[in-house]
């Protein structure tokens, strides 16, 4: 073997050594407010919370992976829908609809500068309560990005999107009642979070 592909193969090798001697496990807790809305309805901003706990898994100083459980409360307020009176008149109302989930999240962390943090992945949410009529769809999948600032004491400032992709409800979604709610015909989870995690242990 020529020595040019020696330095090659120990470089390469001291180099993953490197790398692995930079990573390391940190756990965490999380929480703060939640914004969230119901795709294709007639309906409000709901404000409500979540709050979960993660385990930060820094590869390298750049790259890191943040598994993470978060209870999260979401839903929208003053849902539309209508109902015939006895004169079969067409009323109209509103009412505020809740969903409990617990979210799984594999987060993908770059982190630039003195703290500065991208973060995207996919989730799993399920759905554990609820105030509807009638369930559609238990279980959601969803899409996370956000961005962060993250002090040296483990302290981070966070604010992320998630966006669900399935249907949650039934384009015709009703009650025993016959209340008959104000829908379109794809109806998503979409939830905006403001708020703070640590991670126990400092800095890296």
């Amino acid at each position: 073997m020529k020595y040019s592909h020696l330095l090659i193969v120990a470089a390469v090798f001291f180099g993953f050594q490197k790398g692995q001697a930079q990573a390391s496990f940190k756990p965490g807790l999380r929480g703060g407010f939640s914004f969230s809305t119901i795709s294709e309805t007639r309906s409000s901003y709901k404000t409500d919370f979540y709050v979960g706990a993660f385990g930060e898994i820094n590869i390298t100083k750049i790259y890191g992976l943040q598994p993470e459980i978060t209870y999260s409360r979401q839903g929208s307020d003053n849902v539309g829908y209508y109902f015939y009176d006895n004169n079969q008149n067409e009323i109209v109302k509103s009412r505020d609809l809740q969903l409990g989930y617990l979210s799984f999240t594999l987060l993908n962390k770059l982190t630039f500068g003195p703290g500065i943090q991208i973060q995207f992945g996919p989730g799993v949410d399920v759905l554990v309560n609820d105030n509807l009529d009638k369930v559609e769809m238990y279980n959601d999948l969803a899409l996370i990005s956000g961005i962060a600032y993250r002090l040296p004491s483990g302290l981070t400032f966070e604010a992320r999107l998630k966006k669900g992709i399935l249907d949650v409800f039934d384009s015709s979604y009703y009650n025993d009642r016959n209340d008959y709610y104000l829908l379109g015909s794809y109806n998503t989870n979409v939830n905006f979070q403001l708020g703070l995690s640590y991670a126990f242990g400092g800095k890296k």
